[in-house]
């Protein structure tokens, strides 16, 4: 919709309750100057003074969040209000995954402290009010695209990492998962939830030694029947190497702890056994 001309004409400030009551809370440069006429000189010196109000934020260029009056407190209406538009004004194939999407799946043992994003290029980390979107690469996003689900949200949708694409990347971004502890915890959370075909299907698309974690914290975590499905699956490419459970302890030769474990089912090095929180 354009605003007709002349002094009745909208100011920027007007168009925002508009978008909000279409339950939009996103626009880009080109929709808000369409639609109230004005040049981008005039767009963006209301849109500067908006932002200046707390009432508007510009998170990418030419792409505005508005900030409904019930989170002024927060600077942001929640990132998953707006990260489906956010991604597609990027161009970029995304999904919210990690310690955010363990936490949608049901894993609350802590609070996420990043709203979480793995996309096909490297971008760097955006700070929406008291939120931090976090971006992690992943060359090809096609490889694991049969482990993206689709989420509704207040403003439409988003997607996010199923249970089981969850629980490899949490080992495959080690420094985005909170340490071994961490992911311990949220493997015996989740573990009811996976689906080991699904599981299965997703592990070439990972390095091995990520397979193999997996199915040993499935074990450990009391799943021994999906963990035996897993290895009959992984096992029929060829025959499993030694690696390590936490590869961060054994970084530094000089420095890592002494191996305290050798599973054979899995061939994986264990040098501390991961504690989980109850």
């Amino acid at each position: 919709m354009k605003y007709g001309s002349g002094s009745s004409r909208p100011s920027l400030a007007s168009y925002l309750p508009g978008r909000l009551a279409a339950g939009r809370v996103v626009f880009t440069r080109e929709e808000a100057q369409a639609a109230l006429g004005i040049n981008r000189g005039a767009f963006l010196d209301a849109a500067e003074k908006l932002q200046k109000r707390d009432r508007l934020l510009n998170l990418r260029h030419g792409f505005y969040v508005i900030v409904p009056p019930q989170y002024l407190n927060f600077g942001s209406p929640p990132p998953a209000s707006f990260i489906d538009d956010l991604m597609r004004h990027a161009n970029r194939p995304y999904y919210v995954g990690l310690l955010k999407a363990a936490e949608m799946h049901g894993a609350s043992h802590q609070a996420v402290m990043e709203f979480q994003v793995v996309t096909n290029r490297q971008m760097r980390d955006v700070r929406a009010g008291r939120s931090k979107i976090a971006f992690y690469f992943r060359k090809d996003m096609p490889a694991i695209a049969s482990g993206i689900e689709e989420r509704k949200t207040d403003t439409g949708k988003m997607k996010i990492s199923s249970v089981e694409l969850t629980l490899l990347d949490l080992l495959r971004y080690p420094q985005a998962s909170a340490g071994l502890d961490n992911i311990s915890t949220i493997f015996s959370d989740l573990a009811p939830k996976v689906n080991i075909k699904r599981l299965a299907a997703l592990c070439p698309a990972f390095e091995r030694s990520i397979a193999q974690r997996a199915g040993y914290l499935l074990d450990v975590s009391g799943f021994a029947n999906h963990a035996e499905k897993l290895r009959a699956s992984i096992a029929r490419r060829s025959q499993l190497p030694w690696v390590e459970l936490d590869p961060s302890l054994a970084s530094d030769p000089n420095l890592a702890p002494e191996v305290q474990a050798r599973d054979e089912r899995w061939h994986v090095l264990v040098r501390r056994i991961p504690e989980r929180d109850e």
